[in-house]
């Protein structure tokens, strides 16, 4: 056991690589450490990295579905937004263009908006929103 700390220390100290002895080994994992008799004992085995294969490209593309599938929309919904059928993500979109086109934001707390007559009827009448109520407030009007 010494024996083996020292040449473990003394490999690490040196930066040299050594190997055991081959009377220390069974000559199965002999032949599979060293595969070639004239083989270097301080040589490393590199694996070589091959190519894999590129998946098929889709044949058709996907439609979409949740939040952005096209649904029917309220009248209120269709005057602001200005189609019959739109995605909520779109739907939310212009509905922000719309609240910084017309600098509906509360000056001093700019998470609160201030609601013009076209954004009453869609938040439920409400005078004041928060910017976080906005995309539950227009859930009703997805038909």
């Amino acid at each position: 056991m010494a024996a083996t700390t020292g040449l473990i220390s003394s490999t690490f100290l040196s930066g040299e690589t050594s190997s055991f002895p081959n009377t220390s080994f069974s000559s199965s994992s002999s032949s599979l450490r060293f595969p070639h008799p004239n083989f270097p004992a301080n040589l490393r085995m590199v694996r070589i990295p091959t190519l894999a294969t590129a998946s098929k490209p889709a044949t058709t593309p996907r439609q979409p579905r949740g939040i952005m599938k096209p649904r029917k929309v309220s009248p209120e919904m269709q005057a602001l937004v200005g189609t019959p059928e739109i995605s909520r993500t779109q739907a939310l979109k212009l509905i922000w263009a719309h609240i910084k086109q017309n600098n509906l934001q509360d000056p001093q707390n700019k998470r609160i908006i201030v609601c013009d007559e076209k954004l009453k009827k869609i938040f439920a009448g409400k005078d004041q929103v928060g910017f976080l109520e906005v995309a539950g407030l227009i859930t009703p009007h997805f038909l």
